[in-house]
Parts: structure tokens; sequence; C-alpha cells
């Protein structure tokens, strides 16, 4: 059965793995420089002392005759001849030099100057280090050592086995706290993770209020938190957003279906007759309801990226004249005076004719149904750098400006002034954001010098 690794244990491996690694490759370096480096310490260490014993074994050839012969009659007097190189208890330890700890003396051998040998050691002959002696001027003998290939047992093999002991202890110590602070690290990198885990799990879950507390810095993981957080404000909205569509679509639908259903009864009990008037008023309530279907249909398919526009090159000026001169019947109804300010050169676009018109429709409507009588509709279209500006204003009632922020919401309306008495379905300035954000523009809200509400359309010109 394969064990699953959590990420916390991945880590964990990953940093002490690397830890032991660099931890292995310093010891086998660490062993290989003590093994070469101790060796040539002890070399250099034994040239040093065949210096001071060339010296000595000159003084000794002065004073036993200028020959070797007392050498080689008692060969014992070698080892008193470098004996002074030797440490020994009972003589001062700097008298002649430090102390030999490199074993030198065993290995020196001495030559006369026919490379016979005198004394000293008498192993196979191998490469050698020589030093000459000379006595008035002439080189009476030559002074050789033997220098080491291999520790061998002894005092030098004993400090390298020390010194590898020590190795070993640091190294397994490093070995311990690398593992400790990969552990550590591996815990605390991984922390905030888990808590934005935990997090997700209950916004799965439906609790789109959490949140995950935020660690300062610029770094991956409190990048982390803050997109976490985002995404669950954005889900908290959406929620928020989808149950006040709801209560609104079945308040929407509520009124209509209430007041046909009362007209229904009343011809039912007789107490209203159906006659052409009583099937006006069904007639209109079935409008309204069939409009706010088709409203919601519209706007859900640009929600979703469905709603097929077909573009081409498009005359604002003409267009806005045309959608215009439609609405003369209406806005004369409505005791409204129009005032058209348009170009003299024509102001062309790329986008759909037919949504472009239903964007100024909803516009012109929405002042129609909500302008007070007696007041009037200014449109205006110019060019601003790259961009057709579109100004609909008309006068009063206007809107507060806290409220213009909302205007674009579904369903919202000014209870005060532009209520649902003209029968809207208060989705249009929804469906004209889309259609101008489909146009690669925007439209906004703000209030009018006329005393009304202020509507601005800005779409990229063509051409």
């Amino acid at each position: 059965m394969k064990l699953p690794f959590t990420l916390t244990a991945r880590l964990f491996i990953a940093v002490f793995s690397t830890a032991m690694a660099v931890a292995l490759a310093m010891g086998v370096f660490s062993h290989i420089n003590l093994n070469r480096d101790f060796i040539g310490y002890l070399n250099e260490q034994a040239v040093n002392r065949l210096e001071l014993a060339r010296t000595s074994v000159t003084a000794g050839y002065r004073e036993n005759g200028r020959s070797w012969d007392f050498l080689r009659q008692k060969p014992e007097l070698w080892g008193r001849l470098l004996r002074p190189l030797v440490p020994e208890a009972e003589m001062p330890a700097v008298k002649h030099g430090p102390a030999d700890l490199t074993g030198a003396t065993r290995r020196f051998t001495l030559f006369d100057e026919n490379r016979e040998r005198v004394a000293g050691y008498a192993g196979p002959v191998e490469p050698t280090i020589e030093r000459p002696i000379i006595v008035d001027g002439l080189t009476v003998g030559w002074l050789a050592l033997t220098p080491i290939e291999s520790v061998s047992p002894g005092a030098e093999k004993h400090f390298y086995d020390a010194q590898l002991r020590s190795a070993w202890v640091v190294g397994g110590a490093a070995v311990l706290l690398a593992g400790g602070v990969a552990y550590w690290i591996s815990r605390r990198l991984l922390q905030p993770v888990r808590r934005v885990a935990d997090a997700t799990h209950r916004l799965t879950a439906g609790d789109f209020g959490v949140r995950v507390r935020e660690t300062p810095g610029n770094d991956d993981i409190a990048g982390l938190q803050r997109d976490f957080n985002q995404l669950a404000l954005t889900l908290q909205r959406n929620e928020a957003m989808r149950r006040e569509f709801l209560a609104d679509v079945s308040h929407e639908l509520r009124t209509p279906l209430g007041v046909l259903h009362g007209e229904l009864e009343a011809l039912e009990d007789g107490v209203r007759k159906l006659d052409a008037q009583a099937l006006r008023s069904l007639q209109g309530e079935v409008a309204i309801l069939h409009k706010l279907v088709d409203d919601l249909h519209e706007l859900s398919m640009a929600d979703v990226g469905a709603l097929a526009y077909r573009k081409s090159e498009v005359d604002l000026r003409e267009l806005i004249g045309v959608t215009a001169g439609a609405f003369g019947e209406r806005l004369h109804g409505s005791g409204l005076s129009l005032r058209l300010d348009l170009p003299e050169q024509p102001l062309r676009v790329f986008g759909d004719e037919r949504r472009l018109r239903q964007l100024l429709g909803n516009l012109f409507e929405n002042s129609c149904r909500y302008t007070d009588a007696g007041g009037a509709l200014s449109i205006s279209a110019r060019r601003s750098g790259e961009h057709a500006v579109i100004d609909v204003q008309d006068t009063s009632p206007g809107v507060g400006p806290e409220h213009l922020p909302r205007l674009f919401e579904r369903f919202f309306r000014v209870d005060a002034s532009r209520s649902r008495r003209g029968g809207g379905s208060g989705l249009g300035l929804s469906i004209c954001q889309r259609i101008a954000e489909a146009h690669e523009g925007r439209i906004e809200a703000r209030p009018s010098p006329l005393g009304g509400l202020w509507m601005r359309v800005e779409l990229p010109v063509h051409g």
C-alpha cells in the first residue's frame, strides 16, 4: 500500500535531504583534506626536525675527530646524538626547539660522502629528502629523511582518529540540527497554507463569511491569503446578489400575477364584466410579464457571453437621430421636449446596430417614463479622443448621489421618484451596461445640470 505524503512531509524530506547531502559532502571533503593535509603537515614538521638534526650531527662529526667512525663503532651514539631532538621529562621542553611529535628521528638516515649508510633508518630505499653535512666547506656526508606516505600506528594515528571521531560527532550533531530545522521550517511555512485549506473547506460548505488572517509581506503565502480573502468576499457578494435577485424576481412576478389573479376572480365572480377594457387591462399585465421575462433572458444571455452580436460599421449620428425620431410620439405623450446636439460629420463605431439601438432606446424610455411632465430630454454626441461620447440628460426628478452607483444593479429603483409606476422591469440599465461592455465601452450615471439624470456612454471610434 502506497502511503500518501503530505506537503509537510515532502518539504521536510526535501530540506532534510539537502542538509544531509551537504553534511555528507563536507564530511567526505574534510576527510580527504584531513588525510592529505595532516600527512603534509607531518612531513613539513619532519623537515624542520631534519634541519635541527643536521646541526647536531655536524657538531658530533667535529667533536669526534672529523670522522664517522665513532658512529660505525658505536651505533648507540646515533640515538644520543639525536636525543636533544626528542622530548624528555628531565630536559627543558624548549632547549633544542619544540618537541618532536612526528617521529621524524626514527626516519633519519646518515650517509657518508660516498653515499654509504653510516647510521639511522635502514629500511628499503625510498625517495628521500636530503640535506648535506658541510664542514669547512666540504661535504662530508648526507642526512636523509624518509617522508610519510600514509599514517602509521602511533601518536599520529591516534591524533588522526581523534580528529575523525570529532568530525563524526560534529557531523551527527549537524544532521540532527538540520532535521530539527527542516521540521520547524516545514511546519512554520505550511501553517498558513493549512489555515487557507481549512478555510477553503468552510467556503466549500457555504460559509462565505470565512476569512484567513493575512500575514504582512509580499511573499507567495501572503499573496495566497489575500487572494483567498478576495475570493471569499466576491463569493459572499455574489451570494447576496443571487438571493436579492431571487427575491426581486419573485416580487416583480408577484405584482402582475396578483393583478391578473384578482381581475380573473372578479370576472369569474361577475363583479367585473368581460369587456374590451377588462381585456386591455389583462393584456397590459401580460405585456409586463412578457417584457420582464424577455429582459431576464437577455440579461442572463449577456452574463454568460451568449448574447449574439453582429458587428459592423455604425454611424452613431444617424442611429441617434433615427431612434430619437421613433420616440417622438412617446415624448409628446409624456409632455417632454427633445433637444438634439449631433455632430455634422459621421461618428462611426464598430458595433451591432440592433443592440446599440436597444441601448439608446432603453435610455430614452427611462427618461420618458420617469421625467416629470413639462420637462425636457437632451441628447448630444461628439468625439473625444479615441471614443465616441453620447450624453443623455433629462430634467427633474433627479437621483441622489448615494443611489447613482446602484442604478445598474438588477431591479434597483429609487422609490422616492423613479418607482415602478411606469411599469418598467428594473433591468433596462443593467442591459445597457452589458451592451456597452460588449462593445469595449462603458456607461456611467451622474447628476444632470438640468435637474435630472445624466447618462454618459463611451464607445471606441472606428476608423
